[in-house]
C-alpha cells in the first residue's frame, strides 16, 4: 500500500510568505541586503542550513517540514519585533564575498572601502596608488576587523595593523582574524585614534565615526541598534560629524611613509567634509554608490594642506 502523500509547503511558498511579512513590517535595510525579498532569502537559507549562494530556482519545489517552517517564521518574527539587523540574529555578515562574525559589540560591516580593496566591479581599485613600496597597512577604527582581513587577503605581501578604541570590538576582530588564519599578519592594537599607533604606514584605511548630528537623529531602529561610538561623529561636540576626522587628518602625516595614501570613508557626509576642509585636495573614487562615500588623500596633498591651511582658513 502506498503511503499517503504529505502535502508540505514548498520553499518557494515559504519564501513568499516570509518576504511578505518583512515587507509589511516596513523595516529598514542596508546591513547586507537592500529589500525584503533578499532579506527573506538570507534568513530562510541560514535558518535551514542551506548555502547562501544556493540556486533558488532549483530549490523552489523543495518541501519544507512544519518544524522547518516554524523555525523560519520564528526568525522572521524576531527580525520584525526586535528591529535588529539580520546579521545580529545570524551572527554572520558577508563583505565582498567573505564571511565575518558579528554581534552587537560592533557595527555590521558594510564599508565601501571594501569595494576598492577587493577590486569590485564598477568600483575604482586602490592598486593604482600602490606599488612595490606598499608593505605596511593600517586599518584605523577596525571594528570587527573586516577591512584588515580583506587587505591581508588582497595583498599577501603586506602586514596589517588593525586599531580600535573599543576593547569589545577588538575581541570580535580577533575572532575574524583567527577565522581567516591571519593572526601572523594582522596585529590588533587598542588605541584612541592615533594615541597608541606606533608606526608609519604605506596605506591607511579608515572607516571612522562620521555621522552628523542631524543624520544620527534620523537613523532607523536597525542603525540605532549598533554601537553609537562607531557611528556618531559628533561625540566631541560638533554638529557636522567631523570630530574624529579632524583628529585623523591633523596627525596623519606623522604616520605616513613617503608615497603613502589614506583612504577615508565619510558616507553621506561629503558636504560636511568639504565644508570642514575646503582647501584639502581629495580624490573621490568610484563605488557602487557613485563618487562620494570614499575619498583618497595622498601624502603630498596632506603636506600642501598642512602648509597652507592657516593662510586660507582650513580646519585646524
Amino acid at each position: 500500500m502506498n503511503s499517503p502523500r504529505i502535502n508540505w509547503p514548498t520553499l518557494e511558498a515559504l519564501l513568499g510568505r516570509a518576504a511578505g511579512l518583512l515587507d509589511a513590517a516596513r523595516l529598514a535595510y542596508g546591513h547586507g541586503t537592500t529589500n525584503a525579498h533578499d532579506e527573506a532569502v538570507w534568513l530562510m537559507l541560514w535558518c535551514l542550513g542551506l548555502p547562501l549562494d544556493s540556486d533558488l530556482a532549483s530549490l523552489a519545489s523543495r518541501p519544507v517540514s512544519p518544524e522547518e517552517q516554524a523555525r523560519v517564521l520564528a526568525l522572521i518574527e524576531r527580525r520584525i519585533s526586535t528591529r535588529l539587523p539580520a546579521a545580529y540574529l545570524t551572527r554572520e555578515a558577508w563583505l565582498q564575498g567573505v564571511p565575518f562574525y558579528v554581534d552587537e559589540r560592533v557595527i555590521v560591516p558594510r564599508s565601501f572601502i571594501a569595494e576598492l580593496v577587493a577590486g569590485a566591479e564598477g568600483a575604482d581599485s586602490i592598486d593604482t596608488w600602490l606599488g612595490e613600496h606598499t608593505r605596511r597597512v593600517l586599518d584605523l577604527c577596525t571594528g570587527n576587523g573586516s577591512l584588515a582581513v580583506l587587505a591581508a587577503l588582497a595583498w599577501p605581501e603586506v602586514t596589517v595593523d588593525a586599531a580600535d578604541l573599543c576593547a569589545d570590538a577588538l575581541a570580535v576582530a580577533r575572532i575574524n582574524v583567527q577565522r581567516h588564519g591571519l593572526q601572523h599578519r594582522i596585529r590588533l592594537i587598542e588605541s584612541d585614534g592615533w594615541a597608541q599607533v606606533p608606526d608609519r604606514y604605506d596605506l591607511i584605511l579608515c572607516n571612522p565615526p562620521y555621522v552628523s548630528r542631524a543624520s544620527m537623529a534620523a537613523l532607523p531602529a536597525e542603525y540605532r541598534a549598533e554601537p553609537a561610538l562607531a557611528l556618531d561623529g559628533g561625540l566631541g561636540g560638533s554638529d557636522d560629524g567631523m570630530d574624529f576626522v579632524r583628529h585623523l587628518l591633523d596627525h596623519a602625516l606623522q604616520h605616513m611613509n613617503e608615497h603613502a595614501v589614506l583612504v577615508l570613508e565619510i558616507g553621506n557626509e561629503r558636504e560636511h567634509f568639504e565644508r570642514a576642509f575646503p582647501t584639502l585636495l581629495a580624490y573621490w573614487p568610484q563605488t557602487s554608490a557613485g563618487a562620494g562615500p570614499i575619498l583618497l588623500l595622498t601624502r603630498e596633498a596632506l603636506e600642501d594642506w598642512q602648509a597652507t591651511r592657516h593662510l586660507t582658513g582650513g580646519a585646524a
